[in-house]
């Protein structure tokens, strides 16, 4: 064994002391993660096996080192766009010890490193340059993605597990089952290292689409979707097969949709992943949904609730019974917007109930109930037993059918508070969208309490968004008026950056508008007013509309006008 490249027993146990201490790992996963460095035929390091197996996450271990070594940990915008040093660098040298010049400073070479404990790298390096060493703690996949831009001459990590898996597929004649397919390690690597990169690049969706001459792998990133890298068409059965068994779906059942679930670990973070398949004429298609449940902040503010919106909403909430919608397509928030309302509802003095499908953040004190309409248990079958458990709060998930409205009504007459949600464009839609579904005017308007409309824009990169005036045309057309009296009006336009990996954007926040019920939308709703009338009567009674609310956080800076008016234009 190559004592040299090795890091001292000394030192490995000093950072695993210092895991602990912090809150990344328990005594119990350092002693098994102890076990398997000493099964190891090099020994191995923990830095390696704490990345490798995902249990804590490459930024918090890199501070972790930094404090450690007291060595500071370097920033995204450090990576150089060029290399520093004019001669060429081992490329296969620098991934294998995870390292790479940023500057020359003072004639010195700094260098960010993984693991600034390695001597032998250290050494080698200087040898190598023939220059003094300074080090930074870097973070991993950082490191990695600029080997791969400065000195990978167009390789990446994905080219060289898909080079991998071609090469073996070239030396095998036949694969027996797709199963033994999926279980061979490039296309576990290649999987793995999928849902990594949707991790890394904030995705909530990966969309992987088999057409007749290629894969796509596609993510969406607050909200837009993006083109990645994509494997060889021929290994479109071997990866959805392994994503398929890492959800428990049955590969063999290909003509058929199927849904299920994958409970992940990855950098030290619980993911949740919904995986759904559909039968396409290449193949099946097939879209995985990531939660991450540490990241979600059930929080009005952080949501993006306007204080008026937000304190009358919080009105609304205390409301003893009746019905809560909240309504919007899919992927605009619906459901984080319902589970902060019961986060804050969640007290000792009341008894809350779900009916999910599925059933997406777990809260500590609410009794959840995931349907299973292939056994029976349904929206509608659940809520008639749930109302003999005596909730004080019942949320479903969504109002689908007829039956299950009528049950939610009833359920609110009986001094339920009901909380759902509906897919329709806006909160005026959604009461005549209940009435055309056959629930009856008169218990509508006994019953509902408020609609939320709601849409997601995207937040612009606090570090590179750029101010500027409109146009007085603008200004006109859209009415804009500044938050400051007197001040010219100013608005912000995105421009990309090492932040927000060239997009501008970074994150997204809704944008809403509250219906509450009054003696005029009554009238109107008993009268089987259109939506338009209705939405007129909301607005004389206070309600900001969704497009509205969306300018105000344009002129705060907060979003651009191009996003509010890109999610608002279908509503």
């Amino acid at each position: 064994m190559d004592t040299e490249g090795t890091l001292s027993a000394v030192e490995d146990t000093r950072l695993g002391q210092t895991l602990i201490e912090q809150g990344h790992i328990s005594d119990k996963e350092l002693a098994r993660l102890e076990r398997m460095r000493q099964r190891q035929a090099d020994g191995g390091s923990l830095t390696a096996l704490l990345l490798n197996l995902g249990m804590i996450s490459e930024r918090d271990l890199a501070k972790c080192l930094s404090e450690l070594t007291r060595l500071p940990l370097t920033a995204v915008e450090e990576y150089p766009l060029s290399p520093p040093l004019e001669g060429p660098l081992p490329y296969r040298f620098l991934k294998e010890h995870h390292l790479v010049p940023l500057r020359q400073d003072n004639n010195e070479l700094v260098l960010a490193m993984v693991d600034p404990r390695d001597d032998f790298s250290i050494r080698a390096m200087a040898m190598m340059c023939q220059q003094p060493i300074r080090l930074q703690v870097g973070v991993s996949s950082e490191i990695t993605s600029t080997i791969e831009r400065l000195y990978g001459e167009g390789q990446s990590k994905m080219g060289d597990i898909l080079s991998a898996v071609q090469q073996e597929e070239e030396t095998e004649e036949s694969i027996a089952q797709l199963k033994d397919m999926a279980s061979e390690a490039p296309v576990i690597r290649l999987v793995n290292l999928i849902i990594q990169k949707a991790v890394d690049l904030r995705a909530s969706d990966i969309h992987v689409e088999p057409f007749e001459n290629r894969l796509n792998i596609r993510y969406r990133i607050d909200g837009v979707l993006q083109q990645s890298e994509a494997p060889p068409v021929n290994m479109t059965p071997a990866i959805i097969s392994r994503i398929k068994i890492m959800a428990r779906l049955n590969i063999a059942e290909r003509r058929l949709p199927q849904d299920g679930r994958i409970e992940l670990k990855i950098q030290g973070m619980e993911l949740d992943i919904r995986v759904s398949t559909v039968p396409t004429m290449h193949g099946e298609s097939l879209v995985m949904r990531l939660l991450n449940r540490e990241s979600v902040v059930l929080d009005f503010d952080a949501l993006g609730f306007a204080e008026h919106t937000k304190r009358r909403f919080q009105q609304v909430l205390k409301i003893p019974h009746g019905m809560v919608m909240v309504t919007g397509p899919t992927g605009s928030g619906k459901t984080t917007t319902l589970y902060t309302a019961l986060n804050q509802l969640n007290t000792t003095e009341l008894k809350l109930i779900t009916v999910e499908d599925p059933v997406e953040y777990q809260l500590e004190g609410v009794n959840q109930i995931h349907v299973k309409p292939a056994i029976g248990l349904t929206f509608a079958s659940a809520l008639r037993s749930i109302v003999r458990q005596d909730p004080d709060v019942i949320m479903v998930g969504e109002m689908r059918d007829l039956e299950t409205a009528r049950i939610c009504v009833q359920s609110a007459l009986t001094g339920h508070l009901v909380l759902s949600t509906l897919h329709t464009n806006d909160a005026a839609s959604s009461v005549t969208r209940l009435l055309e579904m056959g629930v009856e005017d008169y218990l509508l308007t006994s019953t509902l309490n408020g609609v939320i409309g709601q849409r997601l824009v995207r937040v612009l990169c606090p570090h590179c968004k750029e101010r500027y005036q409109p146009l007085p045309e603008l200004v006109r057309e859209l009415k804009l008026t500044s938050p400051d009296s007197g001040e010219p009006i100013q608005l912000h336009r995105p421009v990309g950056c090492a932040h927000c990996a060239g997009t501008g954007y970074h994150g997204r926040l809704a944008i809403q508008e509250l219906l509450t019920m009054n003696d005029d939308i009554r009238k109107l709703v008993l009268s089987h007013a259109d939506a338009g009338k209705i939405q007129e009567a909301a607005v004389r009674n206070g309600m900001i509309t969704m497009y509205r609310d969306g300018l105000h956080k344009a002129l705060s800076g907060v979003t651009n006008i191009e996003e509010v008016i890109r999610v608002t234009q279908e509503a």
